[in-house]
């Protein structure tokens, strides 16, 4: 197994102790910031997994399947955390989920016909806006931080949406597949 595989598993794993700090406060007052650097240490696995893969030309069916799952399991269990926590709406949570499903069944739909939907700029946008925002509320620091969180939450929501848009209306063509 390649370097660029084994990041994508040390992040699956450590998704389970993100939760499980986040939602018992094992960390006492230090609680936060353990989070913090765990979601930090994962989002950060994330970014040097793909750029190994491609650097090195180690891209995988693998890595083509486990990454993007392992970039959702970490944010969407950071979200309902947070939700938990109070310090997130259900609904922001549930737009971004949707949109996680709806474009993993586009790509399902898309790899059926032959076609690969690449991620575009958009998308990568709403990531780096959701993972912001995830360690602004992870913190939960007050003023400024918490003016900032709620714009990053907003952002989140509105690049989302848009994303959403951009990848069905660019690959159209694989709804017609489906007639």
């Amino acid at each position: 197994m390649n370097t660029p595989n084994k990041l994508t598993i040390v992040r699956v794993i450590m998704v389970p102790f993100l939760v499980v700090f986040m939602l018992t406060g094992w960390g006492g007052d230090k609680n936060d910031y353990i989070c913090f650097a765990l979601f930090a240490i994962a989002s950060i696995t994330d970014w040097f997994d793909g750029y190994l893969a491609r650097k090195n030309n180690l891209v995988t069916n693998f890595g083509k399947f486990m990454d993007p799952l392992a970039d959702k399991l970490l944010v969407c269990s950071a979200l309902i955390c947070l939700i938990e926590l109070g310090r997130l709406k259900a609904w922001v949570v549930l737009l971004i989920i949707a949109r996680e499903f709806i474009i993993s069944g586009f790509r399902l739909i898309a790899a059926e016909n032959g076609v690969v939907i690449a991620a575009n700029y958009w998308g990568k946008f709403k990531t780096a806006s959701q993972m912001i925002m995830i360690i602004l509320l992870i913190l939960n620091f007050g003023g400024i931080w918490k003016v900032l969180a709620d714009i990053f939450i907003w952002l989140s929501v509105i690049l989302t949406e848009i994303s959403l848009v951009t990848y069905i209306v660019q690959n159209r063509k694989v709804l017609s597949m489906q007639e």
